[in-house]
């Protein structure tokens, strides 16, 4: 007993002194990081851009501040209830662009999404619609990069006002764009050319999406709140998404600059890059043959630039004629209701793939459905979580009953299980013949309660998909410190949920451990209650190991969005009840049982 007390108290001392070292040493030190990190930073935004040639032609000077980038060329307003931004004139890119409906953080005064932006430098993402010449012709002299358009019609580009641009070639090829944009988030640019030259022209329309540097990946010294903002993990795509003909095109960022990208050739579909809410992707015409590059390679401010490009079939022009190419750009966020109109009226093939279903998309696509029924029946995306489960777990009632009825019937032999094993404990070979005839004379199927189960594993990572990849549950409130289901848990047992102003998150060792929030909490607690109703298992090591699980599984799933946590513990208190009914149905004594005969004063009921 003394070496135990001794124990424990070397561990509240090291815990005691690694919070003091938290609080004097690294909180203070981590600021002053951070302070000369944004200094540094602020001090490289003021300092002249740098001259640099890129090497897909995009010269220029490398720009990394936002507002230089914006202020370096004309530009046309742009203007629509969920868009606004402009147009940069050199070379009519699509390069800044805001999300009104949606803003960086809870806070209504907050910032609106940036979804593009004009920058030569990690964090820049702009779309460019430009020609190639397929003939003897030089390609600088047609539209491209850093062609420097002139408005000519209209002055601001909203759903009802499209505007017009006009780039004349030396060779006598007069380019005239009208842009225009819905009320959502798709844009036309129809192009017509008109060659007043001498001699016939052979040339393509191309279009292409760019990014500068990798967005899932954050740098060494970010936060602990970006990177669980920016988690994706393995259960999202986000990186080159489209179809070209019947190929589907999905290039992860990372997998693309480590293997490079891919080429493909087709009839129509869509090509560009995915965020977890966000898309940008071009839409040449669903009737034309596409050739598809999307490649990476290193700019010269060092970023890994990421580009989605594609050529539609030449078309000659002869002196006099004139032609005309339509094309469509999407830039806006991935709901599902208007990724499905553009599919359905446009005739897109397979556009709302642009949203991450997964491999079990015949459930998910019905859970969302679901869900967005239920939540406009209540107004509430986090009670629409609650009535979808309940929903589901009514649907497999029979089968989870038959389940627990089996782990019933096995907890009632547990008993003679053990007489069993005590008494050929030094015969295994034994010990599992006379198991097998328990299990034939009392007609239990010791694997009965895990088939069914089985069963409901793809309903349930199907639903959870849903849940992660839906952007209605961004910035959406639950109820009282929930504020925002897509976000962690803010509340931390290591601060006494919020009671002490101090963040915990930051503790070596143990801050994945202080992090704990309530909801995390309470599902750890519905996780462990239905583990005592299952039968134990045989060996005492892996009653010890199943014993510690609901404690991993809070530990794992607390920086884990707020809505996905509520799913899991709401579901685990759902089988709780339903395991509970059914075992005392079969005539077993529970733990609950016992402890509330202890709390009476009576004795256990023992099987019935």
């Amino acid at each position: 007993m003394g070496d135990q007390r001794n124990l424990f108290l070397a561990i509240a001392l090291s815990l005691g002194v690694l919070l003091i070292y938290q609080v004097l040493v690294i909180d203070p030190a981590t600021k002053r990081q951070r302070a000369a990190r944004d200094a540094a930073e602020q001090t490289q935004l003021q300092s002249p851009a740098t001259v640099s040639a890129d090497p897909a032609g995009d010269s220029g000077p490398v720009i990394v501040d936002r507002d230089a980038a914006i202020n370096a060329h004309p530009r046309v307003r742009v203007d629509t209830p969920v868009l606004d931004g402009s147009i940069n004139l050199n070379g009519a890119r699509f390069d800044d662009l805001f999300l009104k409906k949606f803003r960086v953080d809870m806070d209504p005064t907050s910032p609106e999404v940036v979804l593009l932006d004009p920058r030569k430098s990690r964090g820049g993402y702009f779309t460019n619609f430009g020609w190639r010449a397929a003939d003897e012709g030089a390609n600088n002299t047609l539209p491209g990069l850093n062609t420097p358009w002139t408005l000519i019609r209209g002055k601001m580009l909203t759903p009802s006002t499209p505007v017009t641009l006009q780039y004349t070639s030396p060779e006598g090829l007069v380019f005239e764009r009208e842009i225009s944009v819905d009320d959502q988030y798709m844009f036309t640019i129809a192009d017509t050319v008109r060659n007043d030259g001498t001699s016939s022209r052979v040339i393509a329309p191309s279009g292409m999406v760019r990014r500068y540097g990798n967005p899932t990946e954050l740098p060494k010294n970010a936060s602990r709140e970006e990177k669980m903002k920016n988690r994706s993990g393995f259960i999202l795509h986000q990186g080159a998404v489209g179809v070209v003909g019947e190929k589907v095109v999905e290039i992860k960022y990372r997998k693309l600059a480590k293997d490079g990208g891919a080429k493909n050739n087709g009839t129509g579909g869509w090509l560009g890059f995915t965020d977890k809410y966000w898309l940008s992707a071009m839409v040449p015409p669903q009737d034309a043959t596409i050739t598809s590059d999307v490649r990476t390679f290193t700019s010269n401010s060092g970023d890994t630039v990421f580009e989605a490009a594609y050529q539609l079939d030449p078309k000659t022009i002869t002196p006099g004629q004139s032609i005309t190419v339509e094309q469509k750009l999407f830039t806006g966020a991935k709901q599902y209701k208007v990724l499905q109109a553009y599919q359905e009226n446009l005739g897109i093939s397979r556009f709302d793939m642009a949203i991450d279903w997964g491999i079990f998309w015949f459930l998910t696509r019905p859970y969302f459905n679901a869900l967005d029924f239920f939540y406009g029946l209540v107004g509430n995306f986090g009670i629409a979580i609650l009535i979808l489960t309940l929903v589901i777990k009514i649907i497999f009632f029979p089968i989870a009953n038959r389940s627990y009825a089996s782990m019933a019937r096995m907890k009632a032999l547990q008993p003679k299980m053990e007489e069993l094993r005590a008494n050929f404990k030094d015969d295994p070979q034994r010990m599992q013949q006379e198991t097998m005839e328990l299990y034939k004379r009392e007609k239990v199927n010791p694997v009965g309660g895990c088939l069914p189960m089985l069963l409901q594993i793809p309903i349930f990572y199907a639903l959870y998909k849903t849940l992660y990849i839906s952007i209605e549950m961004r910035h959406a409130p639950f109820f009282g410190w929930i504020k925002d289901l897509s976000a962690p848990d803010p509340t931390h047992i290591g601060n006494l949920f919020g009671l002490i102003p101090w963040d915990p998150t930051g503790v070596p060792v143990l801050g994945a451990v202080l992090a704990v929030g309530i909801w995390p909490l309470l599902m750890g607690i519905t996780m462990g209650a239905q583990q005592l109703l299952n039968p134990p298992a045989p060996d005492p090591t892996q009653r010890r190991i199943f014993a510690f699980m609901p404690v991993i599984f809070t530990i794992m799933l607390a920086p884990f969005a707020a809505g996905l946590v509520i799913y899991w513990a709401w579901n685990n208190f759902l089988s709780l009840i339903q395991q509970y009914y059914i075992t005392r149905k079969n005539g077993v004594e529970t733990p609950f049982d016992k402890m509330l005969a202890k709390l009476l004063g009576k004795p256990g009921t023992g099987e019935a």
